[in-house]
Formats: structure tokens, C-alpha cells, sequence
């Protein structure tokens, strides 16, 4: 029978506060913009600040269902533990080869591409409605043994993470396009504020 946890365990709380504080990471960063430095691409084949974060919106459309299933299945099972846990290798590897500043580039699968024009105030709700939800799966996955617990890719199918490294995947993830935007702001041609004066 499944262990009532009224507090989340350490871990689980991290996570929590990572996917708050990337939520006010993104507004930090939009909320100064205008709308042309929102949408401005250097060139063609680089996304824009908006692109960037309406792909997070797009992973995280993708990922939540797989999430799902990983918790349910671990629930179903009653694969519950205190922690703290040990990941193996290959979680750990995708997680490091996720965080920024890039050290591997991937090429985003069609689910996860943004699309190529959506309002600005629909991607930054999205994105804060997306971060809820995460914070929500943590608290069905709190208890769970976030190293036995299994979450399917679903992009790559053979790819099962251990629930722990999905999730701290998702985070780097965030981390990485957010850095990518980022630098966006220091870019040559990078459409200067209006003035104010």
C-alpha cells in the first residue's frame, strides 16, 4: 500500500523549486522585451526568442503524457522509496548532455518545433501553465523510488529514463533554451529598446 507523504521529500522539492524558479526566469527575461525583440531572428535558421520558449511548450505538450504513464505504472507497481537516489549512467549522461552552455546540439524532432508565429501572451501562459503541471506531476510522483520508476521517451521509444532523470531532463532542458535565449539579447543586430526620453 502507497505511503501518505504530507511534506515533499528533499528531492522532489528540489525539483519543485527548480521548475518555479525557471518560470520566473522566463518572465525575467520577456518582460522588458518589445514585441520585435520577442520574434527577432538573426538569421533564418535561428530561433527567436519566442521560438525557444514556444518549444519548451511543445516538449512539454509531448512530454507530460510519458510522465504520466511512468508515475501511474510506478503507483501501480507500489515502487515507493525514501531516497536520496542514484541514477545510472545513461540517465545522467542525457541530463548532462542537456544542460547549457550546449556541449552536444540535437536537432529538434517534429513534436517539439515551435510553430512559426503565435502571440506573445499565448507562449509566456503556456509556458507558466506547462510549469504548473510539472509541479503537479512531482507531487504524484512524491514517495515514488525516482530511480526504479520508469518513463518511456516519446520521441525515442527504446530510450526508458529513471523517473528521477526524466524529470531533471526536462529541467536542463529548460535551462539550455533559456540560456539559448538569452543569448539572443547580446547578438549583433539585436533590435535596440525604443527610447524613452
Amino acid at each position: 500500500m502507497a505511503r501518505q507523504h504530507l511534506a515533499l521529500t528533499p528531492e522532489v522539492e528540489v525539483f519543485r523549486l527548480q521548475f518555479e524558479d525557471l518560470s520566473i526566469q522566463a518572465d525575467a527575461l520577456v518582460s522588458p522585451l518589445t514585441e520585435r525583440q520577442f520574434t527577432w531572428r538573426p538569421t533564418p535558421d535561428i530561433w527567436s526568442i519566442a521560438h525557444c520558449i514556444d518549444h519548451l511548450n511543445a516538449a512539454a505538450r509531448t512530454y507530460l503524457p510519458a510522465l504520466d504513464e511512468g508515475i501511474a505504472d510506478a503507483i501501480r507497481r507500489g515502487i515507493y522509496a525514501e531516497g536520496p537516489f542514484q541514477y545510472n549512467w545513461f540517465g545522467r549522461y542525457f541530463v548532462w548532455s542537456m544542460e547549457p552552455p550546449p556541449r552536444l546540439k540535437f536537432k529538434a524532432p517534429p513534436s517539439f518545433q515551435p510553430a512559426p508565429s503565435r502571440a506573445r501572451a499565448e507562449i509566456m501562459a503556456a509556458f507558466r501553465a506547462y510549469q504548473v503541471q510539472f509541479v503537479d506531476r512531482l507531487r504524484q510522483a512524491n514517495g515514488l523510488d525516482l530511480a526504479r520508476a520508469r518513463v518511456t521517451s516519446p520521441v525515442y521509444r527504446w530510450i526508458r529514463l529513471p523517473l528521477g532523470s526524466a524529470l531533471a531532463l526536462q529541467i536542463a532542458h529548460q535551462r539550455r533554451h533559456l540560456w539559448q535565449a538569452k543569448q539572443l539579447l547580446t547578438r549583433k543586430g539585436f533590435p535596440a529598446a525604443p527610447s524613452t526620453s
